[in-house]
């Protein structure tokens, strides 16, 4: 059996949906209920205390480990979940990580995130790492103002990052949760070429055949409407990034390619497959 944190999100769902659909036995888990594929055991527990994840880990093989915004706080205790794996007999954990692990190494929370990872290396199980970048799938937070007012809003407009689709991110997640030859690596995950907010703003009026004006945000304003849902150690790490991206973080990575025979997906990709959320 495997077991899918974060099952209900843009990787985990689609991590779940194809492990299902390569016959595995799996286990999800999310905060809230939430309808499942056929044959998905679902189990609600936060993160935040493993000791709810007892249950979803008895006779599980392997755990996909996305740990949510509170969890990457410095004050947090997420080795514990990785404590809780090896207790319960699991023998193989993917943790989706942060290239800001290797591109800003003493932001706060990618030393919290760091500590995670060397707890994994040091666990004596099985394990891979995956360092995505910027998700495709954070556009989502301007569907509301473009259905409503024909607007994208965001800071640092024309800086560009090569952002990612989530569903190679669970492609890859998935070949390294199934096949042991990835046992040891560290991935960074990209997409295919570096975009801009207002570019990515001109891809998704082109998929509405309809106008949709760019808006620059302050810095000021996008850390106030992040620190809504991340902590603010979070929020100021990655507008860093977007401020001002360095070489490491404009960089192609040809690990997706690597893992899945095929190249990341473009974000005018990501945004055919979810128009309707922006109509």
């Amino acid at each position: 059996m495997i077991v899918v944190t974060g099952a209900t999100g843009n990787v985990g769902r689609p991590l779940t949906q194809a492990l299902a659909e390569a016959s595995e036995p799996v286990t999800a888990v999310s905060r809230h209920a939430a309808a499942m594929p056929d044959g998905v055991r679902h189990v609600v527990a936060d993160l935040a205390a493993p000791v709810g994840l007892r249950g979803a880990l008895d006779g599980a093989k392997a755990l996909f480990l996305l740990l949510s915004g509170d969890l990457h706080a410095p004050e947090a205790r997420p080795t514990d979940i990785i404590d809780l794996a090896v207790a319960s007999g699991v023998s193989r954990v993917v943790l989706l990580s942060s290239q800001g692990v290797a591109t800003r190494p003493l932001g706060p929370s990618r030393v919290a995130m760091r500590a995670v990872e060397e707890a994994l290396r040091g666990s004596g199980l099985d394990w891979a790492v995956l360092r995505p970048g910027g998700f495709a799938s954070n556009a989502l937070a301007w569907a509301e103002s473009v259905r409503t007012q024909g607007t994208v809003a965001a800071p640092f407009g024309d800086v560009g990052v090569p952002i990612l689709d989530p569903a190679d991110i669970a492609e890859v997640a998935a070949a390294c949760l199934l096949d042991d030859r990835h046992s040891g690596g560290v991935f960074e995950l990209t997409g295919p070429e570096v975009i801009t907010p207002r570019q990515q703003a001109a891809a998704i009026a082109a998929a509405l055949g309809s106008p949709v004006r760019f808006h620059e945000l302050t810095r000021a304003k996008a850390k106030a409407a992040m620190t809504r849902f991340v902590p603010t150690e979070l929020a100021d790490d990655t507008l860093d990034i977007l401020a001002a991206p360095n070489p490491a973080e404009l960089r192609i990575s040809p690990d997706v390619e690597r893992v899945t025979g095929r190249p990341p997906r473009p974000f005018d990709s990501w945004v055919a497959r979810n128009i309707a959320a922006f109509r």
